[in-house]
């Protein structure tokens, strides 16, 4: 039986949720801060070239009744190994980077006398919980409340704010601004996670399956498009109003964003607070903290969901008998395992906030056109119905994407070796 939209709403916007957090809050804060709107043209050209790679999760998961795990396996078995030794290698990186952040938030916000390390470690007992209690339903249900906490107090912000931007500094093409603002290596960490990293088109597949399994019904192919469409809307729209926000209130002010994680805090409550008035202090506070934990609760889930379900792909002579397999017990230990490696790495490290973002933002530019690949490959293959598939035009985008994002990437890492 398929499903109306408003049963099957909510893959999409615990895509949201993973996607508006660091690329949002730092990224996009930064990029007005540095360049005004300046890089305007980068984040929406980066939201055009990426939206059908995450388009084709919810996509394939609604047309096949699997994820995009099983896609994978259906490619060839070199296929899953080459999507889970990329998940292995960057899930502790990009966990570490939202959990330091969060973690960073927390201590502002509650003005905790313990080590990063400590509450980094207390947030993932805290949302590894939240799963074992809730399950999926009250991930589902949770997200859709932070979100629109999220979006007015942000919208609003952005509102007061627009009038002090510097509309001169708008451009589609970043050429007068790479290299005098900002650097070349800050442009591929903001398109890294401009919306989010590839590799979360994955859990998305994965959600909108758990999502059927919860509701007890299957969404069709256009409302699980719909429901994510309406999402990367949002999504995009919120990027924006990030740079709105650094654009107006930082640029030109003499004061740049620090790579001290309580600084940094600080002064991004700071810009909603100058905003609004001191008044609105607390509740910016509440909106900025909560976006954060959302993603850092979507992260929890995603990485070690995806971990299961591709070992045990990897285990099955049969990719379809996997299809509406729930999470395992691969799943708990995956998230016991990446919680473990997360305090170790924010225990060990010496460096600060800003690099190890951009950092793990580099990191999945790199990856995205070989996860790109695998998603047109998965979306475009026999087991997806030909009424189904994507059209010409959006594999035609894809192929651009791919040349664009693979190419630069390209270009940046001849680049490093010729340093």
């Amino acid at each position: 039986m398929r499903g109306t939209f408003w049963t099957s709403f909510g893959p999409g916007l615990l895509w949201a949720a993973a996607a508006i957090g660091v690329s949002h809050l730092v990224q996009s804060t930064r990029a007005g801060a540095d360049a005004g709107l300046g890089l305007v043209g980068v984040i929406l050209l980066a939201l055009i070239l990426k939206y059908p790679f995450f388009e084709y999760g919810p996509r394939y998961a609604a047309a096949t009744g699997a994820s995009l795990v099983e896609g994978y396996r259906r490619i060839g078995t070199w296929a899953l190994w080459l999507y889970l030794g990329i998940t292995l290698v960057t899930s502790v990186i990009v966990q570490a980077a939202v959990v330091l952040f969060t973690a960073f938030l927390v201590k502002f916000a509650f003005g905790l006398p313990w080590s990063i390390a400590v509450v980094a470690g207390i947030l993932m007992v805290a949302c590894a919980l939240l799963l074992w209690l809730g399950r999926f339903r009250v991930l589902d249900l949770s997200i859709k409340v932070i979100l629109v906490l999220l979006a007015v107090s942000t919208l609003a912000a952005a509102t007061l704010t627009i009038r002090r931007v510097d509309v001169s500094t708008f451009s589609l093409w970043p050429g007068e601004v790479v290299g005098q603002l900002v650097p070349f290596a800050f442009l591929l960490a903001l398109v890294g996670w401009m919306p989010s990293a590839i590799d979360i088109s994955v859990w998305s597949s994965l959600w909108t399956l758990a999502k059927d399994e919860t509701a007890g019904t299957r969404a069709s192919v256009a409302t699980a498009r719909l429901d994510f469409f309406a999402s990367y809307v949002g999504t995009g729209i919120l990027a924006f109003t990030f740079v709105i926000l650094g654009a107006g209130v930082m640029f030109h002010s003499g004061t740049t964003f620090s790579g001290q994680g309580t600084v940094f805090s600080t002064q991004l409550v700071d810009l909603y607070s100058a905003t609004l008035g001191e008044w609105m202090r607390p509740v910016v506070l509440v909106a900025v903290l909560t976006t954060m934990v959302s993603t850092t609760l979507t992260v929890v889930d995603g990485f070690p969901r995806a971990i299961d379900r591709s070992i045990a792909n990897l285990r099955s002579a049969d990719p379809g008998a996997t299809a509406g397999r729930p999470t395992g017990a691969g799943y708990w230990w995956s998230i016991l395992a990446l919680a473990a490696s997360t305090v170790l790495v924010l225990a060990l490290l010496v460096g600060n906030l800003t690099s190890m973002v951009d950092f793990a933002t580099t990191v999945s530019f790199l990856t995205a056109p070989i996860l790109g690949w695998l998603n047109l490959r998965a979306v475009t293959s026999p087991d997806v119905p030909p009424e189904y598939r994507p059209s010409r035009g959006m594999v035609m985008l894809s192929w651009v994407g791919l040349v664009l994002l693979g190419g630069t990437g390209a270009a940046y890492l001849g680049w490093l070796v010729l340093q």
